[in-house]
């Protein structure tokens, strides 16, 4: 059975309090045998002052003779051996009470973005320092996880520039390639507009992901309700055009937060909400008293293996990344990202018949 790190701070203040008192007893003694010594070599002379017995020519000429200098000699060797031999075995009770924890700092000095699987994975007793040792791990699992998405996230966006910006050199070339007739240009027009406005999105998607990811800019009291009522008002036209109808319930709630984010966490979730919908489906957007947002709509069954993915980003309703029919697969990413940036959870989970139901719990002010 391994040792605890209490058991091996005990053992060695059990270890080391005995040789405390046989140093600090060898060295009194060694101090008084010093002192009588020297007593023992010296005299008085009528004038009180002291003289050696071994080499005496009279008074004002005394001193230590050759015996009690070679005595006084041997007591400091006996001293410094063993000061020496106290300060090793304290020194290596240190490193042997501290060896838990220098195994730990090794492991950690070797972690890196190639080595993102090395754990310390500490067996035997629990107690703090294999506590710790768990927690360290579990910090390096996240650390790992957060690698990786970020490491995921630049390739999917590095892919989905890739395609459109190769659509439009195709275009162009196209354009340059022969003369086109006034229909052929416009139609190559619009389809340089589009991808181009599709890039536009990406990139401003990508930019509130960073902004978000920096924390709140300014923190002011908001009323959530008049937030999501304006933007259920701003978004009616395009739920009219899909036929999808939009009810609210919204209670009177004030938050602490950021107009624009928070202004685009409603559109973000009412617009995916409409867009995945069918023909006379609908979207009921309610906001509690306890700062509860939820977004609930209709539309087709999702399967429980999309909604683990369905906050990454480049995923679509679909679940197909490269679906370009509905959006850059953006809108969930930067909802969940503007979520925690404000101290929110957000959770989404699928509707018996089909839709979404979503849901963000805001702190009250």
């Amino acid at each position: 059975m391994g040792l605890t790190s209490r058991r091996r701070a005990f053992l060695a203040v059990v270890v080391s309090l005995p040789l405390g008192y046989i140093y600090l007893f060898v060295t009194l003694h060694l101090v008084i045998n010093l002192a009588r010594q020297s007593r023992d070599h010296l005299v008085v002379c009528s004038h009180g002052t002291l003289h050696s017995l071994d080499r005496f020519n009279g008074c004002g000429e005394g001193f230590l003779g050759p015996g009690a200098s070679l005595h006084v000699g041997y007591v400091w060797l006996e001293l410094l051996v063993m000061t020496a031999v106290v300060v090793a075995a304290a020194y290596g009770f240190a490193r042997w009470v501290t060896w838990p924890v220098r195994q730990i700092a090794d492991t950690i000095s070797r972690f890196g973005p190639t080595s993102l699987g090395l754990r310390l994975r500490v067996t035997g007793p629990r107690d703090e320092t294999r506590r710790l040792s768990e927690e360290i791990d579990a910090m390096l699992d996240r650390l790992a996880d957060g690698y990786e998405a970020q490491r995921r996230f630049a390739s999917n966006a590095s892919h989905e520039l890739r395609t459109p910006l190769a659509t439009q050199r195709a275009l162009i070339e196209v354009s340059l390639s022969s003369a086109l007739t006034p229909e052929q240009l416009e139609l190559l027009s619009r389809q340089l507009l589009a991808t181009n406005e599709r890039n536009e999105r990406i990139v401003d998607g990508l930019l509130t992901l960073a902004e978000t990811e920096g924390g709140l800019m300014a923190n002011a009291p908001l009323r959530l309700d008049q937030i999501v009522g304006e933007t259920v008002e701003f978004l009616r036209s395009a739920a009219k055009e899909r036929e999808v109808e939009i009810e609210t319930v919204l209670d009177p709630v004030t938050v602490i937060g950021e107009r624009p984010l928070l202004e685009r966490l409603a559109n973000n979730l009412l617009s995916n909400a409409i867009k995945y919908n069918y023909s006379g489906g609908s979207v009921t957007a309610t906001v509690t008293r306890d700062g509860a947002f939820t977004v609930v709509n209709t539309g087709p069954e999702i399967a429980p293996e999309q909604m683990a993915g369905l906050f990454e980003p480049f995923r679509r309703g679909s679940g197909e990344r490269l679906d370009h029919g509905g959006g850059v697969g953006l809108g969930l990413t930067i909802a969940r990202s503007i979520a925690t940036a404000h101290g929110a959870a957000i959770d989404a989970r699928a509707n018996p018949g089909g839709g979404l139901t979503i849901t963000v719990r805001l702190p009250p002010a």
